[in-house]
């Protein structure tokens, strides 16, 4: 970061994903707030961009923008400019992108940028962004001497990045008359304050611990007092610590072993931890503890609010831990807690809303983002949906795919995350085996790829002895893996009894089907899984495995749409197809076959050498065809669910 122009606006994010381009989306006119953290990277780095979803497309109504991106961003990240996506003389959109990023940080805030803001204009046409830089928000803009697309973001952000976490539970009594009709809102909202307030008492204690690493690490752990904490001093006056002030520095705490990329984080992430202690009696020359009592000088009804904050704070390693507290962590509890009481007041006599915060680092995303959800409505009630919506819309996010369920949500400081089935030992299942494969060989070809990850399942897997007719099952249950890790679902991976139990169920199998040793084919998986997941498959019918070639733009398209594995059925053998390779101009395709009929450990180096997950052509450079000629094959293509 040394050295670095100052007029030098660096982007993490693919510019795609600055656009705001998925997978089932196009740009649409109308802003991007650009995210990035002027407090710990150089102060035109662009980490990220949200969506404006408030307001007309070019005249954002503030306001609520501020309520929602106060939820979503962490601490340590803020608004840094704005991306205008339209028509028009680029710099004048720059301009009005300028304007309307210190109209929202002025929402966010209530105070003036104190930093340069970036002005971004897209030139549709051809699809490129032009930036301008503004000197603290002032009228007068320059373009930016230079553009760099940063080419390993995750190491830019993380490698001298860390989190920190803080958890809060606590249940605040609110008492009306019962003979007067109060005014309900004024006080339980002083009752919130009052209690936001106590975050900065000089009694407050915060503990201050690493997190959850290995044996080979010791462990760090600190207790701060509110009195030691500066609320007041801005965070930017907080200068970085040297070497011999180490042990304040969330360096102190943080992991050797923490995670490096986003793609490690996605299932746990390190951070440090922050408890908020309160101790009445720390000034107590007696050392007893104190109660307080407060009578009801009239008849009074109580109502309890129960309140559950987690936030999440981004800070570099070597920043001051208590600034980190004072001006992170605590004012993140004061936001959070303050978008609670926005929602419980108006139902707070009739209902007891089950507010609760998550965080979620989806694909394509650089941070963790947290989403406050209730819990009332359950996962698949129309309003928690359409809550997703609002936020897969905001973040770029295919509307597609339930990136944003609780389940998805990060496990931090878990070492231990087994979400699905194991084998008896206690050992997960071998994942996303194809991960590393060479190429296909295939000159000129674009491979088209599963997208998301499944468990590989195989013959004699799990102690049952399926060799010579189970391969079929295997392929179904590691489709139905791929839907359960991509939490299209969350029933167990079907054993082959409750397979065919299945098929009896439903009227396509006879009783005696159940613990047989019969074959089924793409049929019989089709109906399985629309019984026991709802999943809808097409099915593709080839008359010979030597038309099996004349298939693969079909197959490519699957891929790049759908993304779901595919099984291949023909004669007696099953396979799961994971890609194609193919070269749309000379016909030259490979398939990426992963093979059930394997009978070893599951031993990924193995597996691969040998050739049980790899490429294969229909026919090979000796002339050997890899699928038969005189039997015929269906192809079962499982379809994405449409939902968030």
């Amino acid at each position: 970061m040394e050295g670095e122009s100052g007029r030098c606006v660096r982007v993490l994010c693919p510019k795609k994903t600055l656009l705001g381009f998925s997978s089932s989306s196009k740009e649409s006119p109308g802003i991007r707030w650009l995210i990035g953290s002027p407090l710990f990277l150089p102060p035109l780095t662009v980490v990220s961009a949200f969506q404006c979803l408030h307001g007309d497309p070019f005249l954002p109504d503030f306001s609520r923008e501020a309520d929602d991106i106060r939820i979503l961003l962490l601490r340590g990240f803020d608004i840094i400019g704005a991306l205008f996506i339209g028509h028009g003389s680029l710099k004048e959109n720059a301009i009005r992108a300028v304007e309307a990023s210190c109209r929202l940080r002025k929402s966010l805030h209530n105070g003036e940028v104190s930093f340069d803001m970036i002005g971004a204009a897209a030139d549709l046409p051809i699809g490129d962004i032009h930036f301008l830089v503004s000197d603290s928000a002032k009228p007068i803009n320059m373009e930016a001497s230079t553009v760099i697309y940063e080419d390993n973001p995750d190491k830019y952000l993380w490698e001298k990045g860390c989190l920190l976490r803080c958890e809060l539970a606590f249940k605040l009594p609110a008492y009306f008359p019962v003979n007067k009709t109060p005014d309900i809102e004024e006080t339980f909202s002083s009752l919130v304050d009052a209690a936001a307030a106590k975050l900065k008492d000089p009694d407050v204690a915060y503990l201050v611990e690493g997190p959850d690493i290995s044996s080979e690490e010791a462990s760090h752990s600190i207790v701060l007092h509110g009195e030691e904490l500066d609320f007041d001093k801005h965070p930017s006056n907080h200068k970085p610590l040297n070497s011999s002030a180490e042990a304040q520095a969330c360096s102190y705490f943080c992991s050797k072993n923490k995670f490096k990329s986003t793609s490690a984080a996605r299932e746990t992430a390190d951070a440090i931890r922050v408890t908020v202690l309160s101790n009445k009696s720390r000034n107590n020359n007696s050392g007893a503890p104190i109660a307080e009592y407060l009578p009801a000088s009239e008849p009074a009804r109580i109502v309890v609010a129960s309140f559950k904050l987690d936030v999440l704070c981004y800070a570099s390693e070597d920043f001051p831990v208590t600034a980190a507290i004072s001006k992170l962590v605590v004012p993140a509890l004061v936001d959070q807690l303050e978008t609670m009481k926005k929602a419980i007041i108006p139902e707070i006599l009739s209902q007891h809303p089950q507010l609760c915060p998550y965080h979620f680092l989806p694909p394509g995303i650089l941070h963790p983002i947290t989403a406050i959800y209730e819990l009332r409505y359950g996962e698949t009630e129309v309003k928690q949906g359409e809550i997703r919506k609002s936020l897969h819309s905001r973040l770029g996010l295919p509307l597609d795919r339930p990136l944003l369920r609780i389940a998805n949500a990060l496990s931090i400081g878990s070492k231990s995350i087994m979400r699905s089935n194991s084998i008896p030992n206690g050992c997960p299942l071998l994942k996303d085996v194809h991960t590393g494969i060479p190429n296909s060989g295939v000159s000129g070809g674009i491979a088209s790829l599963i997208d998301g990850s499944y468990e590989y399942y195989h013959y004699l897997l799990n102690g049952m002895d399926d060799s010579g007719w189970g391969c079929a099952y295997r392929s179904l249950q590691t489709i139905i893996s791929w839907y359960r890790l991509q939490q299209y679902t969350s029933i167990e991976v079907p054993s082959h009894r409750e397979i065919q139990q299945t098929l009896v169920e439903i009227g396509d199998k006879e009783p005696s089907f159940v613990g047989s040793r019969e074959w089924i084919g793409a049929i019989e998986l089709s109906f399985v899984l629309d019984k026991l997941l709802g999943v809808g498959c097409k099915i593709i019918n080839v008359r010979s495995g030597e038309e099996l070639p004349e298939k693969c733009r079909e197959l490519a398209m699957h891929f790049e749409t759908q993304g779901t594995p595919v099984m291949i059925g023909g004669g007696v053998l099953a396979y799961t197809l994971l890609g194609v390779d193919y070269n749309e101009v000379s016909g030259d395709c490979a398939f990426l076959i992963l093979d059930p009929h394997y009978t070893g450990n599951d031993d990924l180096k193995k597996i691969v050498n040998s050739g049980w997950c790899g490429w294969k052509k229909a026919v090979d450079s000796k002339g050997r065809s890899f699928f038969l000629k005189d039997k015929f094959y269906n192809l079962l293509l499982p379809q994405r669910p449409n939902m968030v």
